[in-house]
């Protein structure tokens, strides 16, 4: 029992949680066609801006740098994804964030961003990927 105290201790540290991640096909199965394409095309034009990674966790789908997590898709839907990018301020100004939210106690402001067609990875998403990718 203590090996395995000492083992969790160990990861949270190094910035990694105990509980057990998901493999992405689950997070893909059974979606749409129409979802997995946007899923696509979001992580291809992500990785346009740099070394990115793909690192699904239990219950979000985190795209990562190689300094840390830059942005999360937290939610596969029937014909859209859900994508959050953390950032230190708020952006208002922009017409592709449908909420932003201050995180109580935080200088972090996460920007809520749906997408539903492709094409919505248009030249102001693309500036927000390109600043989260260099934060």
């Amino acid at each position: 029992m203590r090996i395995k105290y000492l083992i969790i201790l160990i990861m949270l540290r190094k910035g990694h949680s105990p509980e057990k991640a998901r493999p992405l096909d689950d997070f893909l199965s059974g979606k749409s066609d129409h979802t997995i394409a946007l899923f696509n095309h979001f992580i291809k034009e992500f990785k346009k801006m740099g070394n990115v990674t793909v690192e699904p966790a239990k219950t979000m789908i985190g795209i990562a740098s190689s300094k840390k997590r830059i942005a999360y898709i937290t939610q596969l839907g029937k014909n859209f994804i859900h994508v959050v990018f953390p950032f230190k301020v708020a952006y208002p100004d922009n017409l592709c964030f449908q909420k932003i939210a201050q995180v109580p106690g935080q200088d972090q402001y996460n920007h809520h961003f749906r997408m539903l067609a492709i094409e919505d990875v248009n030249t102001e998403v693309k500036k927000f990927m390109k600043l989260a990718y260099k934060q």
